[in-house]
């Protein structure tokens, strides 16, 4: 950002989030602020725990223990240590530390939350969480230990650790420990009231920000392997007529017509078009052919998730809620809509390796009579893309062990209290894998399709493929004979990432 430019801001009240807030707010980076009526909300909420406590009314998490404890009642006099040993205890988590744009995601998500007022936490919390997000101050948080019910125990207790002087963070290179966390961010650590402990950990902000992050991903890889697939269309001298607008409309599929369309606006007419239209060739195999079939299967999966995913961001998953002078105790905390969600991705998301690991093999194995086998330039001498279809192969196998959804297992926790889990946490990760790998796999297809399109000069694609081209000569280099692919692939697979092929289709 400019020196001297104001930082933009968004202000949020737990009902208003946007997927487009969300999906942007990595490279914008907006200061966030908690709404006025949010502050209120809040306010009224915990003015109600106080008076239960008054009245000792006895309140799940409130004024008892927790899972199997529920029915041991505390003394008012330490329900504020209560939810202290809750926070030490629940801090269990393992693995390697989650990444900080998850990080950053989770503290939103479960500030924002908080802000619907539901959950009879101060304003004061919340606001110490976003003061950490506008800090870039990131509580460390181990990215294994939940198991999606209730919520993200183990994960959010590491946040909350670090609200309290006893938890871990980093800001920028620099790792911070204990009291060191919410000075950087300019705050004394926080000392808990009745329920805010629980209402920090109960919740889904790790579920769901992992299922963000796969679905923001899979938007950039379907995108990305319909440029990639139009661009093998031509690299092999395929037929454009699966694409005809007529046999997607009488799918009455919406998500198929979609992205027909978006191939439609890739394959205009072309040099390499009509240098076949009398050729023996009847039809295309099935990975080209019914790209229009399986790429709408995706984008029917996409607004699933969209929708699902739209409404959880501003969901509330603590337990229990406030509702006037009502606490009543629910399942919120329950991840299995965003477990499902992730696992569907996972699916949709490996199919799209899989089929264009058959178009690269496609590529390789001379379907286009013009093209080299394994598009070497001395066939024999050279091995030209062998192993990168190898290492497709070998990515797609991986996703498939990954698409295994992991919301149809579920472990008893807590001496059976919490006895249905959704292993959500488990399946957004593996979500992540599988668009990781997905985007290499495309990377490799474009690389062998960009390859194709230079060997059949002086024909040339359709004008707006011929940018795509450029677009990956400029990543990579055009280069004739054998050399080391495995940069050519990363460089490819980190413009899939990116999302810059997205700027192909409208």
């Amino acid at each position: 950002m400019a020196k001297g430019k104001a930082r933009p801001a968004l202000e949020i009240d737990g009902t208003r989030l946007t997927l487009a807030q969300l999906r942007a707010f990595e490279t914008r980076r907006p200061r966030v602020v908690l709404a006025p009526a949010a502050k209120r909300r809040m306010q009224a909420s915990r003015d109600a725990v106080q008076r239960a406590i008054e009245h000792g009314e006895v309140s799940y998490g409130i004024n008892t223990g927790f899972g199997a404890f529920a029915n041991r009642v505390i003394p008012a006099a330490k329900t504020r240590k209560l939810q202290l040993n809750l926070i030490r205890s629940h801090a269990c988590g393992t693995g390697r530390p989650l990444p900080a744009p998850i990080v950053r995601r989770m503290l939103l998500l479960k500030a924002n939350s908080l802000a619907a007022g539901f959950s009879g936490a101060r304003p004061l919390v919340a606001e110490m969480l976003l003061a950490l997000l506008n800090a870039d101050v990131l509580p460390i948080v181990p990215s294994q230990g939940s198991v999606g019910a209730s919520g993200d125990l183990a994960p959010l207790a590491h946040v909350a650790l670090a609200l309290i002087g006893e938890g871990e963070a980093t800001r920028g290179n620099e790792t911070l420990e204990g009291p060191q966390v919410t000075t950087a961010a300019g705050l004394e650590p926080l000392s808990l009231e009745a329920k805010e402990g629980l209402a920090l950990l109960n919740g889904t902000q790790l579920s769901l920000a992992l299922a963000l992050e796969g679905l923001f991903q899979s938007e950039n890889l379907l995108d990305a392997s319909i440029v990639a697939g139009a661009l093998t269309v031509e690299g092999l001298a395929g037929s454009h007529a699966p694409f005809d607008a007529r046999i997607q409309d009488a799918s009455r599929l919406p998500g198929q017509v979609k992205v027909a369309a978006r191939l439609r606006q890739l394959l205009t007419d072309s040099e390499i078009r009509r240098s076949h239209e009398d050729c023996e060739r009847v039809q295309d195999p099935y990975a080209v052919r019914c790209m229009p079939q399986v790429f709408g299967a995706v984008e029917h999966t996409l607004e699933h998730a969209r929708q699902v995913l739209g409404a959880a961001v501003n969901g509330v998953s603590d337990n229990p809620l406030i509702f006037g002078g009502d606490i009543l105790s629910g399942g919120n905390f329950h991840a299995a809509p965003v477990g499902f969600v992730s696992d569907f991705l996972a699916i949709a998301v490996a199919e799209l390796a899989s089929i264009a690991e058959r178009r690269i093999d496609l590529l390789d194995r001379r379907v286009n009579p013009n093209l080299n086998m394994f598009l070497a330039t001395e066939p024999g001498l050279e091995s030209g893309f062998m192993m990168a279809h190898v290492t497709a192969a070998a990515l797609v196998s991986e996703n498939k062990a990954y698409a295994h959804p992991a919301s149809v297992d579920s472990l008893p926790t807590s001496a059976g209290q919490e006895d249905h889990v959704s292993m959500a946490p488990w399946a957004g990760r593996k979500l992540l894998e599988v668009c990781r790998n997905t985007a290499t796999v495309l990377g490799i297809e474009l690389l062998a399709a960009a390859r194709a399109i230079d060997s059949m000069r002086p024909l040339t694609t359709t004008p707006e493929l011929q940018r795509v081209h450029g677009l990956v000569r400029d990543h990579v280099p055009f280069r004739a004979h054998d050399h080391r692919l495995d940069r050519d692939m990363a460089a490819l697979a980190a413009l899939v990432r990116s999302g810059a092929l997205s700027g192909f289709i409208s």
